[in-house]
């Protein structure tokens, strides 16, 4: 099985005064107050598990219980926030990343977390110019065009932890259908020096070729050219990812 990441950081964490752990395998629900360690478990998303789901392994318990703790300190909203621009960005796109921890947690683990899935992502639209944003579009009128391009494949960077196997989502359904405007986003973050947004968006691309899809863009060469140009830990996460969906690694 894969080593217990999560539970290994947080304990970590105690160590040195910052969060204590006592009651971590407590699935009562009851945790300590917000702190950075478990916020940054929080942040990751379903990226925090994605060892597990990428070697297909189950969890040990201490990593179970550290992931729940996560949870517990900070629970996912029940009432999840309306999409832009009907709603704040914000919130919203917290709302699809807590879906993806606990989605991951529960199939890896029966976790007894309820996290429901948020509205879906406001359209693309091809014909829209490109830089249309739903939050910058009347709220009455953005259903019926759409968004452009860029301001929607920067969206579905932020919400890059939801690629991975296994989970699938009206996001989802949204990369399915506009792999030309992910194409398009990433060439233009990576034309940008913008390497973090180009990973990201590369992700959701890597995850459409491992589903078989067929893309207007050679997706090896884009990560192998943001892996050598790119840098710092979100980055190279988000790299990594993509080269184990192509099959790029062995291990």
């Amino acid at each position: 099985m894969s080593a217990p990441v999560v539970a290994a950081f947080l304990q970590k964490a105690a160590a040195h005064g910052e969060l204590p752990l006592t009651g971590c395998s407590d699935d009562s629900g009851t945790a300590p107050g917000p702190a950075a360690a478990v916020g940054a478990v929080r942040l990751l998303g379903a990226d925090a598990l994605a060892p597990h789901v990428l070697a297909g392994q189950a969890l040990v318990p201490e990593e179970s219980a550290a992931v729940r703790l996560a949870l517990s300190a900070l629970p996912p909203a029940q009432r999840p926030p309306a999409a832009p621009p009907h709603g704040p960005e914000a919130p919203w796109t917290r709302a699809w990343i807590d879906w993806g921890l606990v989605a991951v947690l529960t199939r890896l683990d029966s976790a007894a977390f309820r996290a429901p899935a948020p509205a879906a992502p406001p359209p693309c639209d091809g014909n829209a110019p490109r830089r249309h944003s739903a939050a910058g579009a009347d709220a009455h009128h953005c259903g019926e065009s759409g968004e452009g391009w860029i301001p929607w494949s920067l969206r579905m960077g932020q919400l890059a932890s939801l690629a991975l196997p296994g989970l699938d989502s009206s996001v989802h359904d949204a990369a399915r259908s506009h792999a030309l405007a992910l194409a398009r986003g990433a060439t233009r973050s990576l034309l940008r020096r913008d390497f973090p947004t180009a990973a990201r968006i590369t992700r959701w691309l890597a995850w459409l070729a491992a589903g078989g899809a067929t893309l207007p863009l050679d997706v090896t060469l884009l990560t192998q050219d943001i892996a050598l140009r790119g840098g710092g830990e979100r980055c190279l996460l988000d790299v990594a990812i993509s080269r184990r969906l192509l099959g790029l690694d062995s291990e």
